[in-house]
């Protein structure tokens, strides 16, 4: 027997290689949907020059963090060059539940973890256009040396053979056409049938349309 998703907020996910686009994606995407917000993610790293605690990170303690996880209270969460990261459940599921749609910026391992506990939550991967593209892109941005470079597309490698497990997969050849793509998966899932009947249930009794559970 199938469960219905208790929340009337939706949580999407977007993973991709490095170079792929992602980032400048999810901006334009949250951009053009004021609606949806994107999830901001615990750290222990201290604050970079121009970052704001609770903009770009929520940044936290060590101690405070290892709490947290052993009180469950993450989605998913990770050690990073010796400094952890985590998706806070509990603000998830406070903003899910008042009706707020979530997006995470997050790498395949995190989707796992997310879909155990969220097994509506939607993925979304996005690819380059080749190997080739994603090089000439990762150079252009000018931030890596050749040797990471290197690293990241043979990286790459391992993350795209887990696109089967997303339920979308866009290809970032050009950039309107991928952005319109993202959207558009976005509004279709606003429509499915538990999301509806969570945000309009008044409007479902009217017309005595009932939750169908098996």
């Amino acid at each position: 027997m199938s469960q219905l998703n208790p929340h009337a907020g939706s949580l999407f996910m977007v993973a991709a290689p490095s170079g792929a686009g992602k980032s400048t994606l999810v901006n334009a995407l949250l951009a053009k949907e004021p609606d949806l917000r994107l999830s901001i993610s615990y750290t222990t790293r201290a604050p970079r020059p121009g970052e704001v605690d609770g903009r770009e990170y929520h940044f936290t303690s060590v101690e405070d963090f290892l709490a947290k996880k052993d009180n469950g209270e993450f989605l998913e969460y990770a050690e990073v060059h010796g400094n952890y990261y985590g998706t806070s459940r509990v603000l998830i599921n406070q903003f899910m539940q008042a009706g707020t749609d979530m997006l995470l910026e997050i790498d395949w391992q995190g989707t796992q973890q997310v879909k155990k506990q969220f097994p509506h939550a939607v993925g979304i991967f996005i690819l380059p256009p080749s190997i080739e593209a994603l090089e000439q892109r990762l150079k252009k941005r000018g931030q890596d040396s050749e040797q990471v470079i290197t690293k990241r597309l043979l990286a790459a490698g391992g993350e795209i053979a887990h696109a089967p497990e997303f339920e979308y997969v866009i290809i970032n050849q050009d950039f309107e056409t991928a952005l319109s793509e993202l959207i558009a998966i976005i509004t279709a899932t606003r429509s499915r049938f538990n999301q509806q009947a969570a945000r309009n249930s008044d409007l479902f009794a009217q017309f005595g349309i009932h939750a169908n559970l098996s």
